[in-house]
């Protein structure tokens, strides 16, 4: 092990982690201006990344998987974030829906979608928020009424990450709108072909331009019974709360791997940026801002370690994730500022990574449930 890297990284993931940063280096990097601009990831990186093995890292391989662990999973998106990829939603296809699937799914929804993900020949999604409900899970209306063997799925769902593309949504719904949060479930619609069913257009967005988000419509739309992920009706909310801990880290890894971004661009820039005949690391607030930013970043990166070392040892608790996903979030933020300033008017021109960096970066405080929400969850632990 390098002094410099945690105890739960290995020979394994060292050799995985240059061949996913070489294979973004070759697949992605030249075509991500591009899908910014169209507002969505080509099919086609869907299925060259399923025959490179990272769709489901964490998954077994009886259902396609790489057989991995967390640590993979961290590895193949922190590389991602590293080169400022921000569209390549394989956290929420491969990393939280898939495990939606293995861990509430039957044998036979497991072995029936699990597959077909791991080599992008589906592509998921997860459609939680709606126009009225966004942290507030309770209030959501869409609705799931039983008809025979079937359910008639009424609602609407908005910021749906990978919606344009989806092929199989998991659709947070109410199947008893009278017993609130004890009356959801989750239901797995199968979209092609489906009747009733539209998308919007890609929503537009200040930043991650080319992550495919946009509206779900579902009018009158029927599912098997079949699809009911799990046996039984009314688990919807429990099933939610029991990944949302996983979940709130993924984001916790986009805000680190950003942060020591930031700081690397800004080094490397305000070394070479003269201001009154000088470079700008000669200045004595260039050099404290950013010994600020980097000790900051190092608290940040023991802190993540830890928890990955916690969710590898099955220990990591729902208050600990809300701590690391309002935390993590607001230094993203706080320091992609600081490092965005030092560039000046160049920061602002689209040109520069920097730019990238501050535009991507807000949202990270909103999705996921609000940084408000988490430390009201943390607040309930004192």
């Amino acid at each position: 092990m390098k002094s410099n890297e945690p105890t739960w990284m290995d020979d394994e993931l060292r050799i995985l982690r240059d061949s996913v940063r070489q294979f973004y280096l070759e697949e992605f990097v030249p075509h991500y201006e591009r899908w910014c601009e169209q507002g969505v990831v080509d099919r086609e990186a869907w299925i060259k990344a399923g025959e490179m093995g990272i769709l489901l890292p964490s998954i077994p391989e009886e259902y396609g998987g790489a057989g991995g662990t967390f640590a993979h999973d961290v590895v193949i998106q922190e590389e991602l974030y590293r080169l400022g990829i921000t569209g390549f939603n394989v956290n929420v296809h491969g990393c939280i829906l898939a495990h939606y699937i293995l861990s509430y799914g039957t044998d036979e929804q497991k072995n029936k979608w699990l597959p077909k993900m791991a080599t992008g020949e589906m592509i998921g999604a997860i459609a939680m928020t709606e126009p009225g409900a966004g942290s507030d899970l309770g209030n959501i209306t869409t609705s799931a009424r039983r008809e025979g063997d079937h359910y008639i799925i009424n609602g609407s769902k908005t910021f749906i990450t990978n919606g344009v593309t989806a092929d199989l949504v998991c659709v947070v719904v109410k199947t008893a709108p009278e017993l609130k949060h004890k009356g959801i479930s989750l239901v797995m619609v199968e979209t092609d072909g489906l009747e009733g069913f539209t998308r919007g257009k890609p929503l537009k967005k200040i930043g991650q331009k080319a992550s495919d988000t946009t509206e779900l419509f579902f009018d009158n739309v029927r599912v098997p019974v079949s699809n009911l992920l799990g046996t039984e009706e009314g688990k919807g909310f429990a099933q939610l709360m029991g990944q949302l801990p996983r979940e709130r880290m993924y984001i916790a890894l986009r805000a680190i791997a950003f942060i020591e971004r930031a700081i690397d661009l800004t080094v490397q820039y305000v070394k070479d940026r003269k201001a009154f005949g000088k470079p700008l690391i000669e200045f004595q607030n260039t050099r404290f801002k950013l010994a600020e930013c980097k000790t900051e970043a190092k608290i940040a990166r023991v802190f993540f370690d830890h928890c990955v070392e916690e969710v590898l040892a099955g220990n990591l608790d729902s208050t600990t994730a809300a701590m690391a996903k309002w935390w993590f979030t607001q230094k993203q933020c706080e320091i992609v500022d600081e490092c965005f300033q030092f560039f000046g008017g160049y920061g602002y021109m689209l040109e520069y990574p920097i730019a990238h960096l501050y535009a991507d970066s807000r949202v990270q405080k909103i999705y996921g449930g609000a940084n408000e929400i988490m430390k009201e969850l943390i607040a309930r632990s004192l």
